[in-house]
């Protein structure tokens, strides 16, 4: 592992590593956990229809965050942006940038009370129940079960509660004194990140990889897939169905016809929302200090 790419997972009230959520607590009362296999779950099209962050951004709107035309502004760009580039170290180091001056200043248990709350509101009704079906099986074996996103850690904290999850992997900012600094810690848990991450997690727990399983629908996460005994696509875009075609991987697909269409809007503008939402805050920041 890198030094670039550290893993952070999310924790309990007491600063426990890899949490137990309520519901698995009770679980483990009836079942043997196997503590040599686990499941790793992308969360983005894979767990929820489309991303967490278009999602976040349409709560934060509601909420007069910033506003909807912001929201299509910024969505153009990041059609635009699929359309005539795919992803490269440039794009994902601007990625960070933008993220990092959204987050800096901001409280993280006002970023996770939203959460909550924009998860319940929007999220929850979107989450594919044949996912986390899936999600139940592993648990029901007494396997646990991460989320592994780039999304930011306490998004998919939130996420793995809800559902009663073992925990979460994903990116992490700096916070001192219970407020973000506007630095990361680490990388983007992003492409061979994430097989880094769930990586140190099997060392720590002392899990065999071989045993474990690791379910996507993005060709960015074949290092994650490659990286395990079992891999899964699920809701494949084109590249990892050839991908997984070509490894005889199993493939799931929830989505169905005009179901699916509705679905890969959010997904595919996701970072552009994202960059409006920084973009407007930042602005009205600047606006009330300038008062």
């Amino acid at each position: 592992m890198t030094s670039e790419h550290r893993l952070t997972i999310s924790t309990d009230a007491h600063g426990h590593t890899a949490g137990w959520a309520a519901a698995e607590l009770e679980a483990a009362l009836e079942v043997d956990i196997d503590k040599s296999a686990a499941a790793f779950f992308d969360i983005d099209n894979t767990m929820l229809q489309g991303a967490s962050i278009y999602w976040i951004a349409r709560g934060l709107a509601a909420r007069r965050y910033f506003t909807t035309t912001d929201l299509a502004r910024f969505a153009w760009q990041q059609a635009r942006y699929r359309l005539l580039a795919a992803e490269h170290a440039g794009d994902m180091s601007n990625a960070k940038k933008v993220a990092l001056a959204f987050i800096e200043g901001w409280r993280v248990d006002d970023i996770e009370r939203l959460t909550e709350e924009i998860f319940d509101e929007l999220m929850a009704p979107r989450i594919w129940s044949g996912t986390r079906a899936l999600a139940q099986l592993h648990l029901d074996a007494g396997e646990r079960v991460w989320l592994v996103s780039a999304a930011p850690v306490e998004i998919g904290r939130v996420i793995a509660q809800r559902l009663g999850l073992t925990g979460a992997i994903g990116t992490v900012a700096e916070v001192i004194d219970g407020a973000y600094t506007g630095r990361l810690v680490g990388d983007l848990m992003h492409g061979p990140a994430k097989a880094d991450a769930i990586t140190q997690l099997a060392n720590v727990e002392g899990l065999d990889l071989r045993r474990c399983t690791a379910y996507s629908d993005s060709v960015n996460d074949l290092p994650m897939l490659s990286a395990v005994g079992n891999a899964v696509a699920v809701n494949p875009d084109s590249g990892l169905r050839r991908a997984a075609r070509e490894q005889g991987w199993e493939m799931r697909d929830f989505r169905t016809g005009r179901k699916a269409a509705k679905v890969a809007v959010p997904s595919t503008l996701a970072a552009g929302l994202l960059a409006g939402a920084i973009t407007t805050v930042l602005a009205a920041r600047r606006r009330r200090r300038a008062g």
